[in-house]
Order: structure tokens, then sequence, then C-alpha cells
């Protein structure tokens, strides 16, 4: 039997994507490392709100963050994050373009 414990943090870590300005920090480092204060600026979020949705995502190993005497500096922990959720993202509109062919065929 396999060990369990893989599942579990697994569905900790899908746990911590599971909120859309997760997502959209994760698209924003895409292109590479920034200050806090940068991804505030593109999320255009509370302060203290886009604080623990960062440190959520570092304590679960999405994030990297390193601190400098301005500004503690975030990074995506691996390339392959930003992939798992493009994957996800094709999945999404997939399922939404059956979805419209679906209504299409209802409705003729």
């Amino acid at each position: 039997m396999k060990d369990k414990k893989v599942y579990e943090l697994h569905a900790e870590v899908c746990k911590a994507l599971g909120n859309s300005l997760r997502i959209e920090v994760i698209d924003i480092l895409q292109k590479g490392e920034l200050c806090f204060s940068d991804i505030l600026e593109e999320t255009g979020g509370l302060k203290s709100n886009l604080s623990q949705h960062l440190s959520i995502m570092v304590s679960n190993g999405i994030l990297k963050v390193r601190k400098d005497s301005r500004c503690n500096y975030y990074s995506l922990s691996s390339s392959k994050v930003a992939k798992a959720c493009s994957l996800m993202r094709e999945v999404l509109i997939e399922n939404l373009k059956k979805q419209q062919e679906l209504h299409k065929s209802i409705l003729k």
C-alpha cells in the first residue's frame, strides 16, 4: 500500500492554490522575482490581505522569499508551479468550450 502522506501533502498544496488572488500572483511571478510592493500594485489588493496570501504560499513551498533591506522579494519555487496552473487553465478552457457546444446544441 502506498504511503498516504504524499497525497495529504499534495492536497495541502492544492488547497494553497485554491484562491484566485494566489493564482494571479503565480501568473505575475512567471516573469520573475518581484518586490512585495510591485505585486501589490499589479494585483490592486489590500496590503494585509496580500501579505497573508503570500505567507501561505511560502509556507506551502509554492513561493520563495528573499528579504532585502528595502523589500521582500517573491519568486516561484519552481517553474513547474506555473506550468501546473497553466495546465489546469487549459482544462478549464476545454471544459468551458464543451459546455458552450452543449448549450448551442440544446438551443437549436
